[in-house]
């Protein structure tokens, strides 16, 4: 009788010991060598061994026996989802399997404010994500594209709004673009439909013309009152006559004199030559912009130069005497200055 009590304590704290290294293995405190939160990104397609040599090499495996323990007690071998993680550094094992299990990402922040060319945008999209730039861009830069979102060639870039956006690391090519189409259209609210069509515009042709607002001025609060001077053109059927459509046209944007010879390119942005507005944006401009087009001031001013002050600001006229006036002023002010292009 003692000797089969004997092996029934035995075998119990048998039991009681390997109960301990599984608890211990699944629930345990894991010791690591960072505070706070440690980022851990899985690639697509990486299989559970791959899994392991990224959270080991990020300090979050810091005992690689405790972790596949753990993992196959959990049956975790087969799921492994890619994505960003934040792990933080009291996690335990099971913790973190069943965040990995479920695939609980942590977004990123996706951010682009300034934008002078479309062909940067992929670049920029792709900075903080999975995807390659390489294969963002081919895909945003194919002839056919445009036409699945109601745009053509020239006018594709004002679908993009400058703004931060939280998405996934691992977001495909179609997803994000399908992302930026949903936050235009949450953009171009009703509000901002109706202030665009009292105006007699498109929801791309604001952009165009906030695009030329942004290319002339840095100065947010002047903003609106510029965009009444080319509301006013537009109206009256006067050219625009933007110097930044020309260097946008010339593609030289280390010009900061337009001359006359820069006014004779032949291109449909050149709206010295061309009434209305160009056929697409001449950069890519934020919300701000495209709101000061949509509540331009009402006034008469027909035209507009820099200040002599060289300051961001601006010297507006209603007659084109007063406005060669403040021309030479500021012409004057280039001279001194030694500016000649």
């Amino acid at each position: 009788m003692k000797k089969w009590l004997l092996l029934l304590l035995v075998l119990g704290a048998i039991g009681g010991l390997v109960g301990w290294r599984y608890y211990s293995a699944i629930f345990g405190r894991v010791t690591r060598s960072y505070d706070g939160k440690q980022e851990v990104l899985v690639p697509t397609g990486a299989d559970f061994e791959e899994l392991v040599t990224v959270l080991k090499f990020a300090g979050v495996v810091t005992e690689e026996d405790r972790f596949r323990t753990a993992a196959e007690l959990k049956d975790f071998h087969d799921a492994v989802k890619p994505g960003r993680y934040l792990i933080p550094s009291d996690m335990s094992y099971h913790d973190l399997i069943n965040k990995l299990r479920i695939g609980d990402q942590d977004p990123v922040e996706l951010v682009f404010s300034e934008v002078r060319l479309y062909r940067e945008l992929p670049g920029l999209l792709s900075r903080n994500i999975e995807l390659d730039s390489l294969e963002l861009d081919a895909y945003m830069m194919g002839a056919n594209l445009p036409a699945q979102y109601g745009f053509n060639a020239t006018t594709f870039p004002t679908m993009f709004i400058p703004n931060t956006y939280s998405v996934y690391w691992n977001i495909s090519k179609e997803e994000l673009i399908d992302r930026m189409a949903r936050e235009y259209k949450s953009f171009w609210n009703a509000d901002r439909l109706t202030k665009a069509r009292n105006m007699g515009l498109s929801q791309s042709e604001v952009t165009i013309l906030a695009s030329i607002v942004k290319a002339e001025t840095a100065h947010l609060p002047e903003a609106p009152r510029i965009a009444g001077v080319y509301a006013n053109r537009l109206r009256q059927g006067i050219p625009l006559q933007a110097d930044p459509t020309l260097v946008f046209a010339l593609g030289d944007f280390s010009i900061r004199r337009v001359l006359d010879r820069h006014k004779e390119i032949d291109s449909p942005y050149n709206t010295y030559r061309y009434a209305g507005l160009p056929p697409g944006p001449i950069n890519i401009p934020n919300g701000r912009y495209i709101d000061a087009v949509l509540n331009a001031e009402k006034h008469e001013f027909l035209y507009f130069c820099a200040s002599p002050e060289m300051d961001g600001t601006h010297l507006f006229a209603r007659t084109y005497n007063q406005h060669l006036a403040n021309a030479r002023k500021y012409q004057n002010a280039l001279n001194q200055r030694g500016i000649y292009r």
